[in-house]
């Protein structure tokens, strides 16, 4: 009997690089979340300049580890419409403000979502989050 993963839960991981990204769509991807689901948000403009450099690719380097559609779910915006993304995914205002902040000193929010909507001021309880700021080491 396989053991069936909870894919209706909601996760959140704020990573730093490039290949933590990868790492954590692959991780999610393994779990049993589907593409469709797992998102990546980071913050605005520049960055999307500096991180196609660094990767040599037009995106986030997402595409050439196979990951297909995954890259449909990056979402390179501003603080408000990053919010908005959030909340719709079921983050709650506080986190979603302090996740946007983190974003813009450059982290990068990985969520696999749980699939439900959400609208208004309702937001998702159960979320899982994965911060690295109550972390002070890195593995």
């Amino acid at each position: 009997m396989m053991n069936i993963p909870d894919t209706d839960k909601t996760k959140v991981h704020t990573v730093m690089t490039r290949d933590e990204v990868q790492e954590q769509v692959r991780s999610f991807a393994r779990e049993g979340y589907p593409e469709e689901r797992i998102f990546v948000l980071t913050h605005d403009k520049t960055r999307t300049k500096r991180l196609a450099e660094r990767t040599d690719a037009e995106e986030i380097g997402l595409n050439e580890q196979g990951l297909g559609t995954a890259i449909a779910n990056l979402f390179r915006s501003t603080g408000e419409e990053l919010q908005a993304k959030m909340r719709s995914l079921g983050i709650s205002v506080e986190e979603a403000e302090r996740l946007e902040a983190e974003m813009e000193k450059d982290k990068i929010v990985v969520i696999a979502w749980g699939g439900r909507e959400y609208e208004d001021d309702d937001f998702d309880r159960d979320i899982v989050y994965h911060p690295y700021m109550y972390m002070n080491h890195h593995y």
